[in-house]
């Protein structure tokens, strides 16, 4: 289940101590996010992300093939999904899955005025993507599953919407102090993703490791082999 008030501004909040001090400023900040929506679309949008999102660097990391169906899961302004739209082509889909009305609206207005057709915005229920079965290629989930609270709940949910032989990409913060992102104790290390994802029925396929504060892992289901 994602909280209420996931998916709204950890991205730029610094991570320091004392941690009950930080904690406290960082749940104000995301209180103040959540009433400002501008606000937090501001941020998602800086120009200043790109220096540690690297986005082309992930796009082209994903090796994405035309008409591929991708679910990016609290998709948030379309920081990521305008991109990944415009590699999976005319044919291909983007599902934009969020949980905030706010965010739905700004990303339909985004594709109206982009004008396009590969795009389609979801409104989830905080604990349910509400994907169709066998619907999608790949999920793309960045800095969005330590918002998540019964991991186990929506894996089952992802894996009956994932296509045989599918994948499931996480970009998500480094358990260690960073000059952004949630606080530590918020945060999922790498290695215990990786178990959390084993005990599902997922095994590690790919690891990228040119982001400097965050792991970026590639998912396969077991049985799907390579």
């Amino acid at each position: 289940m994602i909280c209420p008030l996931a998916l709204l501004g950890w991205l730029w909040l610094p991570a320091v101590v004392p941690a009950q001090d930080s904690r406290e400023r960082d749940m104000n900040e995301m209180h103040r996010l959540h009433q400002d929506p501008k606000a937090y679309i501001a941020m998602l949008d800086d120009p200043a992300r790109d220096a540690y999102q690297k986005p082309h660097e992930v796009i082209a990391a994903l090796n994405l093939r035309e008409g591929e169906a991708i679910a990016d899961i609290g998709a948030g302004s379309g920081y990521f999904t305008f991109r990944l739209a415009n590699h999976v082509g005319g044919a291909g889909r983007v599902y934009a899955v969020d949980i905030s009305p706010d965010m739905i609206v700004h990303l339909n207005r985004r594709i109206r005025d982009l004008r396009l057709t590969n795009v389609v915005t979801m409104l989830a229920a905080p604990d349910d993507p509400m994907l169709a079965d066998s619907s999608v290629d790949r999920f793309f989930i960045c800095e969005t599953w330590h918002h998540i609270e019964n991991h186990d709940r929506y894996l089952a949910l992802l894996k009956k919407a994932l296509k045989p032989g599918g994948q499931l990409v996480m970009i998500d913060f480094k358990k260690t102090k960073t000059p952004m992102g949630p606080p530590l104790e918020m945060r999922i290390a790498r290695e215990d993703l990786v178990k959390e994802m084993e005990k599902n029925g997922f095994r590690l396929a790919v690891e990228h490791t040119f982001l400097p504060h965050q792991y970026f892992l590639v998912f396969k289901l077991k049985e799907s082999g390579k």
